[in-house]
């Protein structure tokens, strides 16, 4: 068998860090779902497989650096499992999986002893809420219910029967987790003796059956700050699900869903209004009066000659800004409404208008501009294709 530092292509005073990454490197290159129906990359996988898993570990580092590799055959000093076709090595140890264990262990609470403890953090809780427009506007204090586990107060949280104290789980010896072997690849899933802690009760709480945690349901207020944008996100540290046997609680959040406004639609800090006004109003000028979003009467002057899809802005009259002191504005966007149901008094008065003596091109020009200007254009199309 080749020396284990020449087959990562390291030295013998190479760091742990040079391990691994001469390790990374080579697992990937040999890595046999890269090297489909090829005997001799599964070989050379095995063998740096085999190196890494001796020379990470300290213990086994030192005693190969002092006895080679007789420290790991049977009835050598290092007292490791024998094995005919690997050599006197285990790979059913899962030196593959300690590689994506250091790799993301982070994510995935690791897999050896003393990481465990980890996975006793209680799962983080989503609670949607819908809040109307006014209420993002002023902010408000709400009460909310949730039905989760929470801490047992018969054990105050510790999964125990009195004083009775936790020994170490029998099935995954502490590590919280089990492997299993599935051809080549090793299985790693959370033990289900223990549930991830590494620990069993010696004389489990009744009530919680040793979970240190039973489904409850809590009463909670929350403070909404005015401002809040629809999908904004509050996070209640701590108010999440209770850990198991005293672990850390997760969190709480509160994903916010803003209700449909009668009247205003919301565009970040500003709100857009669409007030539709009589054609007299519009032709004359006039005096309308609106809600505003805080419930106060607004009285809004319209322009003579104010025209459909004109913008009247209303400074600071839009919504609150988070975490500010600053408001939006209230655009009113007006649409001029067209008579109906005329009477016949009505009626003759508009068509006096319309062919009495007000109604030269002059006068037609200075009224109405836009119709007058296109229908001028129509009339010069027409002309230049007859021509």
């Amino acid at each position: 068998m080749s020396d284990f530092y020449k087959t990562l292509g390291v030295t013998k005073t190479a760091s742990a860090d040079d391990l691994k990454k001469a390790y990374r490197k080579l697992a990937m290159q040999y890595h046999p779902d890269k090297n489909p129906n090829n005997p001799e990359a599964e070989k050379k996988f095995k063998e740096i497989s085999a190196a890494y898993d001796t020379l990470r570990d300290e213990q086994k580092r030192a005693a190969y650096d002092r006895y080679g590799h007789e420290a790991y055959t049977q009835g050598g000093m290092g007292g490791g499992r024998a094995g005919g076709g690997n050599g006197g090595f285990d790979f059913g140890g899962g030196s593959f999986s300690d590689l994506f264990d250091e790799m993301f262990g982070d994510f995935m609470g690791g897999g050896r002893r003393g990481g465990a403890k980890q996975n006793n953090r209680g799962s983080d809780l989503r609670y949607n809420m819908e809040i109307s427009l006014e209420e993002a506007y002023s902010g408000k204090n709400a009460t909310i219910r949730l039905t989760a586990a929470a801490s047992c107060d018969d054990c105050l949280g510790t999964g125990a029967n009195g004083n009775s104290g936790s020994v170490t789980c029998t099935m995954c010896q502490g590590y919280g987790k089990i492997r299993s072997q599935q051809g080549f690849f090793t299985i790693e899933r959370t033990c289900p003796s223990c549930n991830g802690a590494g620990v069993v009760m010696e004389d489990p709480c009744k009530s919680c059956n040793g979970q240190g945690r039973k489904e409850k349901q809590r009463t909670l207020e929350v403070s909404i700050p005015s401002g809040v944008e629809d999908g904004t996100r509050i996070r209640l540290s701590g108010e999440g699900e209770a850990g198991l046997r005293g672990g850390a609680a997760g969190d709480l959040y509160i994903f916010i869903t803003l209700k449909p406004h009668r009247f205003y639609t919301r565009e970040g800090a500003d709100l857009l209004c669409q007030i539709p006004i009589p054609m007299v109003t519009a032709a004359l000028g006039g005096k309308i009066e609106i809600p505003s979003i805080d419930g106060k009467k607004l009285e809004v002057s319209i322009p003579e000659g104010t025209q459909t899809g004109q913008r009247i802005r209303l400074r600071g009259k839009g919504m609150s800004v988070l975490r500010s002191t600053s408001y939006g504005d209230l655009y009113l966007e007006v649409m001029v409404e067209t008579p109906v149901n005329l009477s016949k008094r009505q009626k003759e008065l508009l068509q006096e208008f319309d062919g009495g003596e007000h109604n030269t091109p002059d006068a037609a020009h200075k009224n109405s501009p836009q119709s007058e200007g296109f229908f001028s254009k129509i009339k010069e199309l027409w002309q230049d294709l007859r021509d």
